[in-house]
């Protein structure tokens, strides 16, 4: 099992990705559905967070890009990260699939502001899984927090299967995620696409938010220039001279992680000036704000020095995780595009 990696993950912030639980609270009314076993099944489109048959949080679009150019050339399989938090929600381990709060919060957090950013030229679909509860990621104790991570991983593994069987129909793939849905990108790369015949499917994947290590993926590069197919995208964001606990560790131990620059789209270690940011989607959803963040690689991570948007003097951390995508979120729409186009002139 994957070693755990602690994250400032999931606080209320500048972002938005978590707004606030009466929001939440609100918004879970519309989720009456209930398992009778407890266990996904993705024949029903409630146990989607996002699907093509439903109109569901990952079709917006942000007002100023209503009028682009849209498609569904492919499909995007988009697994969401950590959104069961509470604390005193921990003995449970995994998430219950019919959790009114957790889907509300899910949908209207992460489908939301990151599975959008896909959507210009791909179907997205993104299933509702137990995920393991945030605690696990700092949990001493790894035999349950692998058996919390596995039972997530199922359930993943399940709706992938399903898409496959049910919806794909040899279209070509794009795997996005972030945090622990990385996480579970990684393995389904490993399961799926490395030396499979699905690997000639992949526009690519976005395993935001996750540590990639050059040795977990053997045959599936990382991807080095804008346009390249076939290849995983990865990143994690901090403040410029900033590593996390984990990522001092990983360094320490000598581990030799991948990055993708989101904004050159290159591995170069090469400083990239924020001008070349084209704007992040925040808590408004409908306002992009431009060249809000720089970004340079360095020490298996992404480095910006600190963000620049209204308000953004009160923001004191120097972990921006929450941010990954969202930081980079019409760079990201717009990489999405260009890769598409790469693998339909290779087709």
């Amino acid at each position: 099992m994957t070693r755990f990696y602690p994250f400032l993950i999931l606080f209320v912030g500048f972002l938005g990705i978590q707004a606030c639980s009466d929001q939440y609270q609100s918004y879970s009314s519309k989720y009456t559905f209930r398992s009778d076993t407890g266990v996904p099944d993705y024949s029903n489109l409630d146990h989607w967070a996002a699907h093509p048959w439903k109109k569901d949080p990952s079709d917006s679009i942000p007002a100023p890009l209503r009028t682009e150019e849209r498609d569904t050339i492919a499909d995007v399989f988009f697994i969401h990260p950590t959104t069961f938090t509470k604390k005193e929600d921990f003995a449970r381990s995994n998430a219950a699939i019919d959790d009114p709060y957790i889907n509300a919060k899910t949908d209207y957090s992460t489908i939301l502001l990151q599975a959008s950013a896909f959507n210009q030229y791909g179907r997205v679909f993104a299933p509702r899984y137990r995920q393991a509860h945030i605690g696990n990621f700092y949990s001493a104790d790894s035999v349950s927090a692998s058996r919390a991570l596995a039972l997530a991983y199922q359930d993943v593994r399940n709706a992938f299967i399903y898409y496959l069987e049910h919806y794909n129909n040899g279209r070509p793939i794009i795997l996005a995620s972030h945090s622990q849905g990385a996480l579970h990108t990684i393995w389904l790369l490993k399961e799926f696409f490395e030396e499979k015949p699905l690997r000639k499917q992949l526009v690519a994947a976005y395993a935001v938010g996750w540590p990639l290590q050059m040795k977990t993926l053997t045959t599936i590069p990382v991807c080095a220039t804008p346009e390249q197919t076939g290849c995983v995208c990865s990143w994690r964001t901090f403040k410029t001279g900033y590593l996390s606990p984990g990522v001092t560790k990983e360094n320490a131990r000598g581990d030799s992680v991948l990055v993708t620059n989101p904004i050159s789209w290159t591995t170069e270690n090469k400083f990239v000036e924020r001008t070349n940011n084209k704007g992040a989607v925040l808590t408004k959803f409908n306002k992009i704000f431009p060249t809000p963040a720089d970004a340079q690689i360095s020490n298996g991570v992404l480095f910006t020095k600190k963000p620049t948007f209204p308000w953004s003097f009160l923001y004191k951390t120097s972990n921006y995780h929450i941010g990954d995508i969202n930081l980079y979120y019409i760079n990201v729409r717009d990489n999405v595009a260009t890769r598409i186009r790469a693998f339909q002139q290779s087709k």
